[in-house]
């Protein structure tokens, strides 16, 4: 029960941005039902540590550390893989420590986990012991954080010689997301993104990036906004990146052709001529679709606006010929999964880029917990990762994990609309892709593998 508090005292304070949903009845229900959720999770952990530590007397002591902290790595796999939420992982409260953070690269953010996870525990350990296995207890874990940050100083340390700087400008609109759902606001909404991207424009940016959602109807089907686009690009000779609502028909779960929706981007050449999309894979559930509603129709019908959205079946890459750049769209929270920026990043990129709407979640520390979970994403990948918010955290982070941008000039409000301008620096000819990138999340599931193992030997 001690774990189950400490989770729940955790997670209603880590969340509390949930309330700020604009449906008073659903935000409740799931800000309560997140934070119990998660709380059993950590409960769970403490359960099956404390059920491992009488069999860890004399030097075996040592070992109960590392198997906790194994276990926590687990817990947080379970938490990404099953329960679809990876938010603020135990490694990203160490994302200031850059020396520390390289290893993700590595073993991903589940290293920088196990490494808190595991000097943490040892601490407690030697408390519990009375003191009597102090060296036995903190001299692994330091000896491996300091190897750790050895290793992350020498990354830090390298210079990329060679590689040329992209011009990217990011426009926020900051449009509140009651203005959003107001048809009557639609006019309104695109004449102020053609407002701000001719003043982005005015720097003669090689990309000009607009955010999740920034047209407020679907890009494919408006012969106007089509026409608008298209003028302002072709008299600056910018490419164009933009997130907007798609439809396409497909057969359905029941055979039948439907019509289904998107959370999409666009790549949009500077002659206006619409030349790639990727449609969102990492849906958020019930906010964007209703879980089983396509297997199980009747569902749909407690839900306003039915099952929702679809998702995507496969990641892209926007290709911008005659600036011979590749990037890898993510949108919204998928900047938050490992496994889906792994995906993203192909042997080509250049950079990631995020297209996002934090306005849900009003002016809250949602939007930088959101930013800082990114930015691990940016070191697994050993790439840049630019983020676009409608409104939010604006920003680009280098490949070794530095915010760049943060704030408007002159300003330390992160939630008012303008642009900015990001020289994101291209990847090196050679460059070879991170051990994680290579090989994902192999750390994690041998911790999985580890946990599963002690478990069954401690039964036997």
């Amino acid at each position: 029960m001690a774990g189950v508090a400490a989770g729940l005292g955790n997670y209603l304070v880590l969340l509390y941005w949930l309330l700020f949903i604009p449906f008073p009845f659903y935000a409740v229900v799931d800000y309560a039902g997140m934070s119990i959720v998660l709380a059993l999770c950590v409960g769970a952990w403490c359960r099956v540590c404390w059920h491992l530590f009488p069999t860890c007397a004399g030097w075996r002591g040592a070992l109960w550390p590392a198997f906790c902290a194994a276990a926590w790595v687990a817990m947080e796999m379970g938490m990404t893989r099953v329960l679809g939420f990876p938010w603020d992982s135990l490694g990203v409260s160490q994302f200031r420590f850059l020396a520390l953070i390289q290893i993700a690269s590595v073993t991903g953010v589940y290293g920088v986990s196990f490494l808190v996870a595991w000097v943490s525990v040892s601490v407690l350990g030697i408390y519990v012991s009375g003191g009597r296995q102090a060296a036995w207890q903190l001299a692994p874990p330091l000896a491996a954080l300091a190897g750790a940050v050895i290793f992350g100083a020498g990354k830090l340390s390298e210079r990329q010689a060679g590689s040329s700087v992209l011009k990217v400008a990011l426009v926020q609109p900051a449009i509140p997301q009651r203005a959003i759902w107001d048809p009557a606001e639609k006019t309104n909404r695109f004449l102020k993104l053609l407002e701000l991207s001719r003043a982005a424009l005015a720097v003669e940016p090689d990309l000009l990036v607009w955010p999740e959602a920034a047209l407020p109807d679907l890009f494919t089907r408006n012969g106007y906004t089509q026409r608008a686009v298209a003028g302002l690009l072709q008299s600056h000779r910018a490419w164009l990146v933009m997130g907007a609502a798609d439809t396409r028909r497909q057969r359905g779960a029941d055979g039948r052709m439907e019509l289904q929706g998107f959370n999409s981007a666009f790549l949009i050449n500077p002659g206006g001529d619409l030349v790639n999309r990727y449609y969102k894979r990492r849906l958020v559930p019930f906010a964007e679709y209703l879980p089983l509603a396509r297997h199980f129709p009747y569902l749909a019908r407690l839900r306003k606006s039915g099952a929702g959205l679809c998702a995507g079946d496969r990641a892209v890459q926007f290709h911008l010929g005659d600036r011979g750049a590749t990037l890898s769209p993510l949108i919204c929270y998928e900047d938050s999964f490992p496994r889906e920026a792994r995906q993203a990043a192909e042997a080509e990129t250049d950079f990631l880029l995020d297209l996002t709407n934090d306005g849900w979640l009003g002016n809250s520390a949602a939007p930088w917990q959101h930013a800082i979970s990114a930015l691990f994403r940016a070191v697994e990948q050993g790439l840049p990762l630019a983020r676009c918010a409608n409104n939010g955290l604006t920003c680009w982070i280098d490949a070794r994990g530095r915010l760049h941008d943060v704030y408007f000039d002159g300003s330390t409000d992160i939630y008012q609309a303008g642009f900015k301008i990001a020289p994101v620096p291209l990847r090196a000819a050679g460059q070879a892709p991170t051990l994680y990138r290579r090989h994902g999340d192999w750390f994690g599931w041998g911790c999985v593998a580890a946990v599963m193992i002690c478990l069954v030997v401690c039964k036997r």
